[in-house]
This record gives structure tokens, sequence and C-alpha cells, in this order.
């Protein structure tokens, strides 16, 4: 059986399971270590924060609502964003960073929440056709588009910060 989500009902179910053990993992980070940094970052040879890694999956469920947005009212979109190339992911995800630098952690983890629950209703509002029935960006369905930027990123930032964890001494 695959872990690639093939239909709405496993794509929800990926996202809220992804969601749900990742912020187990972030609360149980002290706030004073949330800006340390520690884990491997997006860009060969950097360090990033654990408020980083937040940073950069709020920054791409945000994307994944422009684009459908944009898409939805028949507008271009500048994937994956505007000044940046699929051979820049790296710079992207320091845009990220970089956009939420001043945030506190609790206010990040909400924003995530937040944007989390925001991809669950528009996949709720979805057709598994409209999700996994053609192409919606080159060769990719929009349902491989959504989970290509929520729960594969949280599963792989995951297994960051309980790395990051494990190297403080914290469960």
């Amino acid at each position: 059986m695959s872990s690639i989500p093939q239909s709405k009902d496993a794509l929800e179910q990926a996202i809220r399971d992804a969601h749900a053990k990742l912020m187990c993992d972030y609360r149980a980070v002290p706030e004073h270590m949330t800006r340390e940094l520690g884990l491997e970052g997006n860009v060969k040879g950097t360090q990033i924060s654990v408020c980083d890694t937040v940073a950069y999956l709020i920054g791409w469920g945000q994307l994944v609502l422009k684009w459908h947005t944009l898409t939805s009212q028949d507008l271009p979109v500048d994937f994956p964003d505007t000044g940046f190339k699929w051979n820049q992911l790296g710079l992207l995800a320091q845009h990220f960073q970089r956009e939420y630098i001043e945030w506190q952690y609790a206010a990040l983890l909400d924003k995530l929440d937040t944007t989390t629950a925001q991809i669950l209703t528009l996949i709720a509002h979805l057709s598994d056709d409209e999700l996994y029935g053609e192409p919606w960006y080159e060769t990719w369905t929009l349902g491989r588009m959504i989970q290509f930027n929520t729960s594969s990123p949280m599963k792989n930032i995951r297994t960051k910060v309980q790395r990051f964890k494990k190297g403080k001494g914290l469960r």
C-alpha cells in the first residue's frame, strides 16, 4: 500500500496525522530553545531554528492556498512564487523564515494550525475528481501538489525536530 494519498479522504488523513504528530513535538520544545540554531537548513550547510521550521511550513501552506485562489479565479500563478524558480527552493525557504522572524513561537504555532485548517477546509470543498482526476500543474494533480507542500514537509520537518529534541535531551 502506498503512503502517497490517492484520494480526498487519504489526503485529509495524511495532513491531519502529520500535523498532529508534529504539533506534539513542537509543544515539547521549550520556548527558550525555539530560536536556537541546530536543525539542518534548506540551503546546504545552513542551520535553522525550530521557529524557522514552523515558518517554512506556514509559508508553503499559504502558497498552496494562494495557488488555489488564483487558479480558481483564472488568474496566472508564478510557481512556486513570484521571484522564485523551482531550482531556488532554498532561497524561498529563507524568504519564509525572514517573513516570520519577529513572530513569537506561540503565534507561529497558531498560524500553522490556522493554515492547516484552511487547507483542510479547501480539500473538504473539493471532490476526489477535482483533487486527483486530472493534472492541475504540469503533470501533477492538485491533490499531489497539496500533499507535496503539506503532509510531506511536515513529516520531514518532524524528523529534524525530533533529532533536535534528542540532542537537547527532550522527550
